[in-house]
């Protein structure tokens, strides 16, 4: 694995301001959402509205990942991205929930989820993971890859890729009255083959008009996940796999979770909507 230095805490730069004509997502302002309590299957127009929302998240991450090379800051990242959504009507639905203070998670390294861009600059060797999510037209669309910035160790190359295939091999298997344990089972019996870990403490979820609905998406195959697949859903399957454990430390600043053994780790995520034979990529550029 490379030898890189873990991370430490870079310096925040001032909350990014949003134009006033685009709308706000509810939790703005509050210290959590209300609680979601309406369906995990959407009507035609909602799902529509998401493509839209999907779309614009995909652009947004596509044009901060272009700035990924060494000596770019996460800050930078965030910037980009910020700015494309909002120059396309959406507001950066990451900044300001629960007090998140930033437009997308900058995760390198060790970082498995939720990093907040900073001055941290970007090093020969780093894998960077962008998540961005989009609300626009009163719906989000959520998405995240993890690139590889300069010359990076084979060792991490493959955990991408791998990782990268996980995700879709977890798609291919969604299907109407499946239980939703099967894209645990999918990721974790493929993660084994390669003896890498598989996050289980944070998971995919349930989105629509809200960010989070309560629906659990596990990467894992956890007995508990029976929920029955059916056409209209709508959720994100973002595994994060590990080249060592599963189990995690959280910084001092309440968000960035690392693994406790500071070994790397691999995110992908789209949001997804299944369809009466399988499921449609809502979060595709």
């Amino acid at each position: 694995m490379s030898g890189q230095s873990l991370l430490v805490p870079g310096e925040l730069t001032p909350i990014r301001s949003v134009p006033g004509n685009i709308r706000r997502p509810e939790y703005v302002g509050k210290p959590a959402p209300t609680p979601y309590t309406g369906p995990e299957i959407q009507n035609a127009e909602t799902i529509e509205r998401m493509r839209i929302a999907g779309r614009i998240a995909a652009q947004a991450m596509a044009e901060a990942a272009k700035l990924i090379e060494p000596g770019a800051t996460t800050d930078e990242l965030d910037r980009v991205a910020h700015e494309f959504m909002c120059d396309h009507g959406a507001y950066p639905s990451t900044l300001g929930y629960r007090g998140f203070p930033k437009s997308l998670c900058s995760s390198i390294n060790e970082v498995i989820c939720h990093g907040i861009p900073d001055s941290t600059v970007l090093r020969d060797g780093d894998i960077v993971n962008l998540d961005v999510t989009a609300y626009i037209n009163g719906v989000h669309g959520d998405n995240n890859a993890t690139y590889l910035c300069g010359d990076v160790d084979e060792e991490s190359k493959l955990l991408v890729e791998r990782t990268r295939e996980s995700l879709d091999r977890a798609v291919k298997a969604v299907k109407p009255g499946r239980q939703i344990n099967i894209i645990g089972r999918v990721i974790e019996s493929y993660a084994k083959r390669f003896g890498y870990g598989v996050v289980r403490d944070f998971t995919g979820h349930g989105i629509n008009a809200s960010f989070h609905s309560g629906l659990i998406i596990p990467h894992y195959d956890s007995p508990h996940a029976t929920t029955v697949i059916q056409p209209g859903m709508t959720f994100t399957i973002e595994p994060m796999l590990t080249l060592g454990t599963h189990e995690y430390d959280m910084w001092d600043d309440g968000w960035t979770v690392v693994t406790k053994d500071r070994k790397r780790t691999a995110q992908f995520e789209h949001t997804l909507v299944v369809t009466e034979s399988g499921t449609e990529i809502l979060t595709l550029p």
